[in-house]
């Protein structure tokens, strides 16, 4: 690419891998749009986080989100594409059993907050979410890849484990959320 647009979306469409195009309002465009977007957030914690352990762990998943957001970007006929598997969902799973064990029991609901860090991996979490949403309404309209969903859910949980230990490892008290 020589200059830094195509123009091929000024009509308000983009194309999927394999050619086809969609309007950028289209539920699959959401859908990888807001893992985009979800991976710029945890760039924004690698960023703040100081533990070279969880840097690692989060760099390990956003190289998975790329994987995913190219898995939802092209239809399931795609040949050659990279697709989340059961192994991404595995390989979260051991890192959340590893990580768990080492956070304090929850007695109530914590209110997302912290350090710079750990709230920043919060607001990851929440993001996951809505990532998860969007993901779970185009698996109603369109075939996608039955890993998707279960790679997103075990990621807001990592993500949520995460931001407890670096509270945890930061020295910053959880705060419960007391309802009236």
């Amino acid at each position: 690419m020589l200059k830094g647009y195509t123009r091929t979306g000024d009509r308000g469409e983009t194309g999927l891998y394999g050619g086809t195009r969609v309007g950028k309002e289209n539920p699959r465009v959401e859908a990888y749009g807001a893992v985009d977007e979800l991976n710029s957030q945890i760039g924004l914690a690698r960023a703040t986080v100081k533990d070279a352990r969880t840097k690692k762990i989060l760099k390990i998943v956003q190289e998975d989100l790329f994987t995913l957001g190219g898995d939802l970007a092209s239809e399931l006929v795609s040949a050659n594409v990279p697709r989340i598997s059961k192994t991404h969902v595995d390989n979260l799973e051991r890192t959340i059993d590893a990580i768990h064990v080492k956070l304090k029991p929850l007695r109530r609901f914590i209110l997302p907050t912290g350090g710079v860090a750990g709230a920043q991996l919060h607001v990851a979490r929440a993001v996951c979410r809505r990532a998860e949403r969007r993901v779970t309404a185009l698996a109603k309209i369109e075939a996608i890849n039955p890993e998707a969903i279960p790679y997103v859910n075990r990621l807001s949980s990592l993500l949520f484990d995460l931001a407890r230990w670096t509270n945890q490892r930061d020295k910053v008290k959880e705060e419960e959320w007391t309802h009236e």
